[in-house]
C-alpha cells in the first residue's frame, strides 16, 4: 500500500548508497525555483524517511528553503537490490530536453506572448535572465548553426558565442568550432569579426566610473571597447594572483610597472 503525504524536509534521509553522487548546484537552484511553483513528481521514500528516488528534489528544496515535499511512502518491503534498481532506473531513463528543444520551447512561449521580454520569460520559467538569453541564441544564428546544435555537434554555449558575430561570419566560426577551436578562441574571432563589420571608435583614455564610487581608468594607444575588455580581464587576473601571493596594492602596482618595463625592453 502506498500513499502521498506532505513531509517536512527534516524527515527525509538521503540514501548513501544512491547511484547519483554528483549534484550541480546551479541545476538544483533552477529545480528549487520550479518546486516553488509546483512539485510535479513526489519523492519516493521508505517509512523511516530514507529516500528511494528523488534526492535531487530533496536537495533542491533545501537550497530553495522549501519546508515540505510531497512524498509517496511505501511500506512494501524492498531488498537493497530492489531499491538500487529503482534508483538506477529512474536516473538512466530520465531524458532531459535537448538544448535545441529548449530553444524552440522558449521561442514558442515568446510567440504566444508577444508582450513578453526575455526578463518576463525568465521570471515565468524560474530561470535567470542570462540563462534564457543563452537558450534563445539560436534565433540569431544561421540555419547551419542551428542544425549543428540539433545534431549535437555544438552546444548552446558555442551557439551563443557564434550568434554574437555578423551572419556572414558565422559559417566560418562554426567550422572552426567543429575543428576544435576553444570557446575563448571563438570569442576572440567573434570580436574580430564584429570589428570588421562595424569599426569601433578608438580613444587614448577610457574612464569607467562605477556605482561603488570607484573609477577605473585605462589608457593606451587608440583603445577600443574590445581592447578595454581584454585589458580589464588581464588586470583582474594579475590582481587575483597578487592577492594569492600576499601583495598589497602599492607593491602590486610596482610589480606591474616592473613587468611592463621589462616587456618593453625585450620588445
Amino acid at each position: 500500500m502506498t500513499q502521498v503525504l506532505k513531509k517536512p524536509l527534516q524527515w527525509f534521509k538521503p540514501d548513501p548508497g544512491q547511484a547519483r553522487k554528483h549534484f550541480i548546484e546551479a541545476e538544483l537552484r533552477d529545480l528549487g525555483e520550479s518546486l516553488r511553483v509546483r512539485q510535479l513528481q513526489p519523492v519516493l521514500a521508505k517509512p523511516d524517511g530514507t529516500i528511494i528516488a528523488g534526492e535531487r528534489r530533496y536537495r533542491a528544496a533545501a537550497l530553495a528553503g522549501i519546508a515540505t515535499l510531497d512524498v509517496i511512502v511505501t511500506d512494501e518491503p524492498l531488498t537493497e537490490t530492489q531499491v538500487r534498481i529503482v534508483q538506477l532506473t529512474e536516473n538512466v531513463h530520465r531524458v532531459d530536453l535537448t538544448e535545441g528543444e529548449k530553444y524552440r520551447a522558449c521561442e514558442e512561449l515568446l510567440r504566444l506572448n508577444p508582450g513578453w521580454t526575455n526578463k518576463d520569460l525568465a521570471a515565468h520559467l524560474k530561470l535567470s535572465e542570462p540563462t534564457v538569453t543563452k537558450y534563445l541564441a539560436p534565433g540569431r544564428a544561421i540555419p547551419e548553426v542551428r542544425q549543428a546544435l540539433d545534431a549535437g555537434q555544438v552546444g548552446i554555449t558555442t551557439v551563443y558565442e557564434i550568434a554574437k558575430a555578423p551572419p556572414e561570419s558565422q559559417a566560418l566560426l562554426l567550422q572552426m568550432s567543429l575543428a576544435g577551436e576553444s570557446r575563448d578562441g571563438l570569442a576572440r574571432h567573434v570580436r574580430s569579426a564584429k570589428q570588421k563589420a562595424a569599426p569601433q571608435t578608438r580613444v587614448k583614455r577610457i574612464v569607467c566610473p562605477l556605482p561603488s564610487g570607484i573609477s577605473v581608468t585605462v589608457s593606451g594607444a587608440e583603445l577600443s571597447l574590445d581592447e578595454l575588455i581584454d585589458a580589464l580581464g588581464e588586470a583582474q587576473k594579475q590582481a587575483k594572483k597578487a592577492r594569492e601571493d600576499g601583495l598589497d596594492a602599492k607593491t602590486f602596482t610596482a610589480v606591474l610597472k616592473d613587468k611592463a618595463r621589462k616587456g618593453a625592453s625585450h620588445g
